[in-house]
């Protein structure tokens, strides 16, 4: 229904000759891409059917970190267990090639290309369940292009900006012992910024990175997706304004430091999907952000003043403190890493994704070092960012950490803090 419906949508408005469009869900005969490519699809995605040649036996458990067949799990010994090999897949996808052959020579065609959007050539089976359906909106076939025409966008350089900004960084980079702080001014134009400089860097030292604080960039406006990507350690980027979604994807070091020009939880600071995959590094955000905060975060440490739903969704390391609301299902997947969630209205817990994780208070005796590391954590966000709301929390210590839930995964002995954090 919406492969047909995007398809047909395209063509009213005279946009399908500049859109290439793929589908999924489920495919796995040849006749199933015949029947995707008459109602418009160009190409074809498959996973769970490769999956499952690859061993998969759908349990469902791919976030937990214990997959029996060894396709999903970091853990060496279930790995031991895993069979698949590239040949299955090749068997797989020449059978699918050759069944497809062999349905266009049945109904006079030589490609694939010359039924995409046929969708006059399919016909409800004569069954009576069938009948029962009307398939009118999904077989119409409007009149214009079917096909995609352009073999790509006109390029747009947008990283440029970055290319003139890593001109001046260069001495840097190749001379470590001399630290260099640039200010200057972003758009949302200017997407991905940092992963240019970042491969620079990578290209000397690797994952060694540079010296902390060798390079800092100031930077004032509204940044473009992906703000700060796969950052490599050693860089700062401060940015006087806000960003959009993604920011510190996939980062491995350095600091990422948002000061919006409106603060708090109320306002937002960053979009969604932040610290998608994060492995190291620091992101201090002095507002909100979107949904699904912290997906995949194995390594960074963050402080942020709110999130939308679904935070620290699949997380496997790292330090997340939130100083506000969280959304719900926090931690749906959660396997490693801690968080520490400012929740003074007690209305966290009924938010929390309790499979996997569990919410501890921190105002016992016992719990002292884990007092110190958030005290530390948050003297080191007031000096980056001046947060008030924070500051408040440093006054009042006393009073307010009883208002700080801890949460970690439920079989967590050992947690992960350093007691020096914020020195």
């Amino acid at each position: 229904m919406g492969l047909s419906e995007a398809h047909n949508a395209l063509k009213a408005n005279h946009l399908r000759e500049f859109v290439h469009v793929q589908t999924d869900g489920g495919l796995k005969t040849g006749l199933d891409v015949v029947k995707a490519a008459m109602l418009g699809a160009e190409s074809y995605a498959f996973g769970t059917a490769a999956l499952t040649l690859l061993g998969c036996k759908i349990l469902r458990i791919c976030h937990t970190n214990k997959c029996s067949v060894g396709v999903a799990t970091q853990d060496e010994d279930l790995r031991g267990h895993f069979t698949g090999t590239v040949e299955r897949l090749i068997s797989y996808f020449t059978f699918i090639a050759e069944e497809v052959r062999e349905i266009l020579a049945e109904l006079g065609y030589s490609t694939i290309e010359e039924i995409v959007g046929r969708s006059d050539l399919l016909k409800v089976i004569d069954d009576k369940f069938a009948q029962k359906f009307d398939f009118q909106n999904i077989l119409r076939k409007v009149d214009g292009i079917d096909t995609c025409q352009k073999p790509s966008n006109d390029p747009f350089d947008d990283n440029r900006y970055e290319k003139e900004l890593l001109k001046k960084v260069h001495k840097t980079i190749e001379n470590p012992n001399s630290p260099i702080k640039v200010n200057t001014e972003i758009t949302n134009l200017n997407r991905s910024f940092g992963a240019l400089i970042s491969g620079e860097i990578a290209r000397f030292y690797g994952d060694a990175g540079l010296p902390d604080n060798s390079i800092n960039i100031n930077l004032k406006g509204i940044a473009g997706q992906s703000f700060g990507a796969f950052l490599s350690k050693g860089m700062n980027l401060h940015l006087d304004g806000a960003a959009n979604d993604y920011v510190g994807k996939g980062m491995n070091g350095g600091k990422i430091i948002i000061n919006p020009m409106h603060q708090g939880q109320e306002f937002a600071g960053g979009g969604n999907t932040c610290l998608y995959g994060a492995t190291g590094g620091k992101l201090y955000i002095r507002a909100s952000v979107g949904e699904r905060f912290g997906v995949r975060n194995s390594g960074c440490i963050s402080v942020v003043e709110g999130t939308g739903d679904n935070a620290c969704e699949y997380m496997t390391g790292g330090i997340v403190v939130i100083l506000g609301n969280t959304g719900i299902n926090f931690g749906a997947g959660m396997t490693g890493g801690l968080g520490f969630v400012y929740d003074p209205e007690k209305s966290f817990v009924d938010k929390m994704n309790q499979e996997l994780i569990e919410a501890v208070r921190i105002d016992t005796d016992d719990t002292e070092r884990e007092r110190l590391y958030l005290k530390r954590l948050l003297l080191d966000y007031v000096h980056e960012t001046e947060s008030d709301a924070a500051q408040n929390i440093l006054e009042n210590f006393r009073a307010e950490i009883r208002n700080f839930w801890m949460v970690k995964p439920k079989n967590m002995t050992v947690l992960p803090l350093d007691p020096d954090e914020g020195d």
